[in-house]
């Protein structure tokens, strides 16, 4: 096949029990990253991987396969999002199927967008990268962070750049956790999603949320519904 989705999702997530199928908005979590890697039109086969037989269940009935259900070493609280793709990867190898992309959605990334995704792949062939994924900006610079030292007093991590103006400091960036692209038999050599040859697809703020605590939870979905809603100023996702 050309390009193969996987969507991680195990089901021993612990600070938001149950969180890839917890209602969001009306539906299940990981339903929403599997709509719109489906609406995207870019995959031949979109794949959740995922040791819970619930999540499977939940996964088959908003339109992705379950061909497999990942081992108990690779659903535990170390196991890496590398380790799991590698794993998907191998699985279809040994299937006889031969997958030369491969792109990795989380399924907790309801503000994901096809049009994203379509700018990754096209990034991939375009710089030949190693990887491309969805970054942000930090809200404000992180170079003139501060610290709560020992003594309970402020510290700044960079004193030097007290004085600089925050517009004379380089711009910072964070990975947004929506999704990552990759050459499969590269990848399966570096077995990393990040490296000096990744490449980022460069997301607004305000689509980007990271959901892991009920607070974060709570703010999403209150975002989520704002951006849906075009007539009281959102923009549609």
């Amino acid at each position: 096949m050309s390009a193969l989705c996987v969507i991680p999702a195990r089901g021993g997530s612990k600070r938001i029990p149950r969180k890839n199928v917890r209602p969001f908005a009306g539906r299940p979590m990981i339903a929403w990253s599997i709509e719109t890697a489906r609406a995207s039109g870019l995959f031949d086969r979109v794949v959740v991987s995922t040791d819970d037989t619930e999540i499977a269940a939940v996964a088959r009935e908003s339109g992705a396969e379950v061909p497999f259900l990942r081992p108990a070493e690779l659903a535990n609280d170390i196991a890496g999002t590398d380790a799991v793709i590698g794993h998907a990867l191998e699985w279809f190898a040994a299937q006889g199927e031969t997958v030369e992309e491969f792109c990795c959605i989380y399924a907790t990334a309801p503000f994901l967008c096809a049009e994203d995704l379509r700018r990754g792949l096209e990034l991939l062939r375009e710089r030949e990268a190693a990887t491309v994924f969805s970054v942000t900006s930090f809200p404000s610079t992180i170079f003139r962070a501060l610290e709560i030292a020992g003594d309970g007093r402020l510290r700044m991590f960079w004193p030097e750049n007290f004085t600089r103006r925050s517009q004379d400091l380089p711009a910072a960036y964070h990975d947004a956790a929506q999704f990552y692209w990759g050459h499969t038999r590269r990848y399966l050599l570096e077995r990393r999603l990040f490296s000096t040859n990744s490449v980022p697809v460069v997301l607004p703020r305000h689509r980007v949320q990271d959901i892991d605590t009920p607070e974060d939870w709570a703010l999403a979905e209150n975002l989520f519904a704002a951006l849906r809603q075009p007539d009281r100023g959102g923009v549609a996702v």
